[in-house]
């Protein structure tokens, strides 16, 4: 659990597509609660700040990094780079 816990607390992603920003992904530890926001960057519009999603809000480590690996296999699924 104890590395669970620190891949999640130190977890920012960032998801490319053709070399552009199309997601960053950020969880944070509260001490009580997880809590995962992204910042989602329009494809269509080249110029345009960031929609934030989120917050989601989890009870543990293990949930919070459930959530984010998956999302972040749905887009690399869809042609995104992950780092």
């Amino acid at each position: 659990m104890n590395a669970t816990v620190a891949a999640v607390s130190e977890l920012v992603s960032a998801v490319q597509k053709d070399g552009r920003p199309v997601v960053r992904v950020r969880c944070a530890d509260y001490g009580h609660e997880w809590v995962v926001d992204c910042d989602v960057y329009p494809v269509d519009e080249l110029y345009v700040a960031p929609r934030t999603a989120g917050p989601y809000v989890f009870g543990t480590a293990q949930e919070a990094k459930e959530f984010v690996d998956t999302s972040l296999l749905a887009l690399q699924t869809l042609g995104c780079d992950v780092s």
